[in-house]
């Protein structure tokens, strides 16, 4: 259970040590995990049942869904797996699939079940699960939705070991770029009808123009009663020029600071200019990817350097100007 210090605050400012950018997502994420782990905890004195608040995470990919539920899971120190939804939609036993799913949740908790039962599951690209047309909505995408809707709301499942596992408690993230879903919410928005005075909020009814409907992602593909499952809705934002450069920089564990570490360790200082990263930013812009490309551009610039200097031990100081130049390396008089 969470700590009392574990506020939604806390948590933000733990998830900005890892992930840039994605403010206004942090904050939902943060109240949503306080809420259910706080429910968890007020229901388990009174025995009762808890309603779960699922969250969907709907952002262009390379955006950080992913890391932001991994960060949180470690600050939470709570079991935490992810599955695939395109994989689910394309096997003919989803249930497998989802109990395999389960049973990893179960590992990662060393097998202990009370602990597996609070734990989080990511499932990615849920955004492939819609349909298309009749014949691809019987065979694959809502097949899957519904197969997912009671686990998601919670319900005993019996794994392969004849363990079961209880799904109530149970926080499932579900994230997807939802291509064109931007489309969709421009032609649906717009709260014309309310009477506004002087004295509304105009931010409110921006935020609730900006707000992802259900109505939206039942046009979009999902079915009404898996949309029902996930309450929640964070919106994360393309990545700018500027925040892909922090990202490979200014996080704890960001790249260039475990590079940093690798060649301190060798007994070589490593400096890179800002222009490099700037460089690789605008390479990861072109291909469209967000921060996922990040680390193959970087490794790429480093590997031929890291080649040569656990071998050249006169090596002090390796400088990096630029992507398209030579580095300089540096050694001992």
């Amino acid at each position: 259970m969470l700590a009392r210090e574990t506020t939604p605050s806390a948590i933000v400012r733990y998830l900005d040590q890892y992930v840039i950018g994605q403010e206004e997502a942090k904050k939902v994420l943060a109240v949503a995990v306080y809420s259910h782990y706080r429910k968890i905890a007020a229901f388990q004195t009174s025995k009762g049942s808890i309603a779960k608040s699922n969250i969907l995470l709907v952002g262009p990919s390379g955006t950080g869904k992913t890391l932001l539920c991994d960060t949180l899971s470690r600050m939470l120190d709570v079991p935490f797996v992810t599955a695939d939804a395109t994989s689910l939609a394309q096997t003919k036993y989803v249930n497998e699939e989802i109990e395999a799913a389960l049973q990893r949740l179960l590992d990662k908790a060393d097998g202990k079940i009370e602990e597996a039962q609070q734990g989080i599951i990511f499932i990615d690209e849920i955004d492939k699960l819609k349909a298309t047309n009749a014949q691809s909505r019987a065979t694959s995408g809502e097949s899957v939705q519904h197969a997912l809707l009671k686990i998601m709301e919670g319900s005993p499942v019996k794994l392969k070991s004849d363990q079961y596992i209880d799904t109530s408690s149970i926080l499932f993230i579900c994230g997807g770029a939802f291509v064109g879903l931007e489309n969709i919410m421009s032609k649906t928005h717009g709260f014309g009808f309310i009477a506004t005075s002087g004295d509304d909020n105009q931010n409110i009814l921006d935020r609730l123009n900006k707000r992802v409907k259900p109505t939206d992602l039942f046009e979009f593909g999902l079915i009404p009663e898996f949309t029902g499952r996930l309450p929640v809705i964070a919106n994360l934002h393309p990545l700018s020029k500027a925040m892909l450069v922090s990202i490979m920089s200014v996080p704890k564990n960001s790249i260039y600071r475990q590079y940093i570490e690798i060649f301190h360790g060798e007994g070589v200082e490593l400096s890179i200019s800002q222009r490099v990263f700037e460089q690789i930013a605008e390479i990861a812009i072109e291909y469209k990817t967000g921060a996922r490309s990040l680390r193959g551009i970087f490794e790429e610039l480093i590997t031929p350097i890291l080649y040569v200097i656990p071998d050249e031990h006169d090596i002090c100081r390796v400088e990096i100007a630029s992507l398209f130049e030579d580095a300089r390396l540096v050694r001992r008089k």
